[in-house]
């Protein structure tokens, strides 16, 4: 096995994982690639970890092949660790992708307005977990990815909210990164490096 299907339909996301698991063999197959047409899981779980298994053990089973999906997402300390599970439909938009970000960001700055420097701690969150065929969890990661949310966005890179993360040590926010910098400090980054040293996801690949 060289190849692992990405249980998710977002192209960053997937560009991301292929990124970093491309340089160990190991290749990344997208729902599109698949060419199936599955309705998406209700992802009602508390926690990144519940929905990244919920996911994980949906697309297997329902695709009959080993899956890996995540489930990601923005804590901020002022708001009690909102977006948290609710970051992709925190504003309850609709329209295209980049429009649901737009308006996702703008919501969290709003709610935002009157918390000082500071007091903007917050981080990203990614979690991973490997169903097989069956829906056994086979492994899982975790990755977070500290700065504090900026005042207003910077940068055209990455996605989501990426243009509100502060990174100080840097001077700029995780938009304004290299892909390969941010790769390799991100949330994503850290739990996929994690799931690479894991025995259990390497005996997927011989």
């Amino acid at each position: 096995m060289t190849e692992i299907v990405f249980a998710t339909g977002n192209p960053h996301k997937v560009r991301e994982a292929t990124e970093i698991l491309a340089p160990f063999g190991i290749d990344i197959v997208d729902l599109r690639a698949l060419g199936r047409d599955l309705p998406e899981p209700v992802e009602d779980g508390e926690t990144f970890e519940d929905n990244a298994r919920l996911k994980a053990r949906y697309y297997a089973k329902a695709l009959g092949v080993t899956c890996l999906a995540e489930d990601s997402g923005l804590e901020v300390d002022a708001l009690g660790g909102a977006p948290g599970v609710y970051s992709a439909r925190y504003s309850d938009s609709t329209g295209t992708r980049e429009e649901r970000d737009h308006a996702n960001n703008d919501k969290l700055l709003a709610a935002l307005a009157a918390v000082p420097a500071d007091q903007r701690q917050a981080r990203f969150v990614c979690a991973l977990a490997v169903a097989d065929a069956s829906g056994n969890i086979l492994a899982e990661a975790r990755g977070t990815y500290p700065g504090v949310i900026a005042f207003e966005p910077h940068g055209a890179g990455g996605f989501g909210y990426d243009p509100l993360l502060y990174l100080a040590d840097r001077g700029c926010t995780s938009a304004e990164l290299p892909e390969a910098d941010k790769n390799a400090r991100s949330h994503r980054g850290q739990a996929l490096r994690q799931l690479l040293d894991s025995a259990a996801f390497r005996s997927l690949f011989g």
